[in-house]
């Protein structure tokens, strides 16, 4: 099956990059990889896949995408970090066109499996006011109350996947991630989130010898972080099971805002002052993944620790960042 054509959907950006990778690696040989942005701005290409620029919220361009399709992955969606999705509420809203659309055209072209990216985000806010949050299980996004904009937009997408399951038999699988992080995604510029944010201050406050770090709200509250290598073994094993409903994906190692500064300071070598910007975009209090359905399912769940993930993510944003901006402080930047 590995010659059939993949579409990938978003495959310009982080997760998408990896993926398309990571199906290499797994011996696929004809992978279509769709993203909106121009192919020098992807975040990864490679030059044995047919490489297409297309915007997906268009219709027509969803019908060539799938187009002999045998299976469709849609990673495609404007968002960001939390800075990003909590003023943009519009733009992250306007991604169900994606879904709705390559959905419609998934079923026309007969795709034969159908993954859709979610997010924790879909969980009721009520159940994430606490630091020591109780792990979000599935059933947790009812009675819904998702993340503004963002949030609603999954959920949607999710019930768009599952009524196009039940009522024309096209075979959808769901994934809850929960922030993955990473090398080769955003790791500057507003869109990118707490690990890669904390890892570009903290390399900054050395290079720029001001000791100090600027942390979004007070530091207390808690998350949970999946290593990329986890996330796109996790999709594949989702999108090839028989789990019909949405499932969290994602680390259950819970870790507050502060532990993270303090994991990257230790990998850098760094011991910063911290200030902390109360009015800034901080999201829920608490959020983590309750993992014993996909243990139940699939007998795996994520495991890459967040100290060995965060000692490599480090490390390639310290290169990025050097290659940017240049560095003073030379290799020290990679003290692991």
């Amino acid at each position: 099956m590995k010659d059939k054509l993949v579409m990938i959907a978003g495959a310009g950006g982080f997760i998408g990059g990896h993926l398309v990778d990571y199906l290499r690696r797994q011996g696929y040989t004809n992978v279509r990889a769709v993203d909106i942005k121009p192919v020098d701005e992807w975040y990864q290409v490679f030059g044995d896949v047919e490489n297409v620029v297309a915007d997906l919220k268009l219709l027509p361009n969803c019908i060539e995408a799938c187009r002999g399709a045998h299976e469709v992955y849609n990673l495609a969606a404007d968002m960001g970090g939390m800075g990003f999705i909590e003023n943009n509420k519009a733009l992250c809203m306007l991604s169900v066109l994606i879904n709705t659309h390559l959905l419609q055209t998934s079923l026309q072209a007969g795709v034969q499996r159908y993954f859709y990216a979610s997010s924790a985000c879909v969980y009721n806010a009520d159940k994430q006011t606490d630091h020591n949050v109780t792990a979000l299980r599935e059933e947790d996004a009812y009675p819904a109350m998702p993340e503004d904009g963002y949030g609603w937009e999954k959920l949607f997408s999710e019930r768009m996947c599952r009524h196009f399951r039940e009522d024309f038999g096209l075979t959808t699988r769901m994934a809850r991630f929960h922030n993955v992080y990473g090398p080769h995604g955003t790791w500057e510029g507003g869109r990118e989130k707490a690990p890669a944010a904390v890892s570009r201050k903290v390399i900054a406050a050395i290079e720029s010898g001001a000791e100090e770090i600027e942390i979004w709200g007070d530091g207390r509250q808690t998350r949970s972080f999946m290593y990329i290598d986890d996330c796109v073994l996790g999709i594949d094993r989702i999108m090839h099971s028989s789990i019909e409903q949405a499932i969290n994906l994602g680390s259950s190692e819970l870790v507050s805002v502060n532990d993270l500064v303090s994991l990257v300071e230790s990998i850098a070598g760094a011991n910063l002052q911290r200030r902390y910007k109360l009015d800034a975009p901080k999201g829920v209090n608490g959020r983590n993944s309750d993992n014993t359905l996909i243990q139940n399912l699939l007998g795996w769940e994520p495991s890459i620790s967040l100290r060995d993930g965060m000692t490599k993510t480090y490390a390639w944003i310290a290169e990025e960042y050097r290659a940017k901006y240049g560095s003073k402080m030379g290799g020290q930047l990679l003290t692991a």
